[in-house]
């Protein structure tokens, strides 16, 4: 079976959940593209893109 991700509207993270763990705000299932950031300590792209935790996230969320 297919997950179905959304994608959290503060912090980008994405879940199954309808709710975000880390910021309990709403989550949306309107959302394009995702990274995932390994070591956000050390990456460009997660301090660019204000990442302060390891995941997986959507680049775009509406």
């Amino acid at each position: 079976m297919a997950q179905t991700y959304r994608a959290c509207k503060k912090c980008m993270l994405l879940t199954e959940e309808n709710k975000c763990a880390v910021c309990n705000e709403d989550t949306s299932k309107e959302w394009q593209g995702y990274i995932v950031i390994i070591d956000h300590t050390r990456s460009e792209i997660a301090r660019r893109m204000g990442i302060a935790s390891n995941g997986k996230f959507a680049l775009r969320v509406r």
